[in-house]
């Protein structure tokens, strides 16, 4: 295999990129990482969003998947002069998402739910509250995977488009110059196929997280040569660092709601991990302990994978005396 040395990121920089795990792929490996995000996010506006006559008031809680869904149905609420009731209440599909809801809403007076990080664990949560009748902001992509999550378990939900991912123009970037694109999303391959329609025919390895985007270049006929997330690398930089170690890849991780699983097998009460869901309140202390914590982690798994690596290129002296 070739030796790596430029990878695009289909993502922003992140904000303290030295402490951010691609610092540890740029230094390891001496790899040039490039930041750019291949859409923008446009917000509907609401007189668009009333042709479709839903309306938020209607609604007793609502489902948020991300950062951008946070703010779009904060945003058309003030738009539309519907104001939100205090009994609503929130189900996020991460603790990072919910916290984050302390920049609309007074934290401690509302009620917060969260899943551990993939919108299945999300489900399980939901599943103890079928009695609300769920608005579910998102943008205009098919959203298919959620969608099949939510019907499957059969959620009185509203599906409320608003706001929509616009590819960028990408002309500046030289897509030869990179040895692996990384993508993240069904809409970064659109953008990706869109500015660089040969795409397919190109040495570049492409790199993916998550099941809509393995889906997308499926669908568009792209190899996919690095998949994530999996037991071994459950982030992207994982992920491509297995790769450039030449280890073999596991397969894709894909989690099903505990829920359904119990209904499945016929159980009538559903559990959540063996224990009932319940109402979590963020907490910002207990939040940075658990960074803290999986800093650590992070930390560990870099030990002892730059102690797999001196180990190889010692054997490898070894071998070539």
């Amino acid at each position: 295999m070739a030796k790596i040395k430029k990878i695009l990121i289909s993502q922003p920089e992140p904000a303290d990129i030295e402490k951010s795990p691609y610092k540890a792929l740029s230094t390891d490996f001496n790899v040039k990482l490039t930041f750019y995000k291949f859409f923008t996010v446009e917000g509907i506006s609401a007189s668009e969003f009333r042709k479709s006559r839903i309306h938020i008031r209607e609604h007793s809680a609502i489902i948020l998947n991300s950062k951008n869904s946070v703010d779009h149905f904060f945003r058309m609420a003030k738009d539309l002069r519907e104001p939100i009731p205090e009994t609503m209440k929130y189900f996020c599909t991460s603790e990072a998402i919910a916290l984050y809801l302390q920049n609309y809403i007074q934290y401690r007076k509302r009620k917060i739910f969260f899943g551990k990080q993939f919108f299945a664990d999300l489900i399980d949560v939901m599943s103890k509250h079928r009695e609300e009748n769920f608005l579910f902001p998102c943008s205009d992509e098919k959203q298919t995977e959620y969608i099949k999550l939510l019907d499957k378990a059969k959620f009185k939900y509203t599906k409320a488009p608003m706001y929509r991912s616009v590819p960028r123009d990408l002309s500046h970037i030289k897509l030869e110059d990179y040895d692996i694109v990384a993508l993240f999303s069904p809409i970064g391959v659109r953008s990706l196929i869109q500015n660089f329609p040969n795409v397919a025919e190109t040495d570049v390895t492409i790199a993916a997280f998550g099941l809509s985007t393995h889906a997308a270049l499926k669908d568009a006929g792209i190899p996919l040569t690095i998949k994530a997330p999996t037991p071994s690398a459950p982030s992207m930089a994982m992920a491509i660092e297995n790769y450039i170690l030449g280890k073999p890849q596991d397969e894709v991780i894909v989690v099903k709601p505990t829920s359904l699983k119990a209904q499945q097998r016929g159980h009538g009460k559903t559990l959540l991990n063996g224990k009932k869901a319940r109402p979590v309140i963020a907490n910002k202390e207990k939040y940075k302990q658990r960074m803290e914590q999986k800093k650590a982690e992070a930390a560990a798994r870099r030990a002892e994978r730059k102690a797999e690596r001196e180990k190889k290129a010692r054997e490898e002296a070894e071998a070539g005396k």
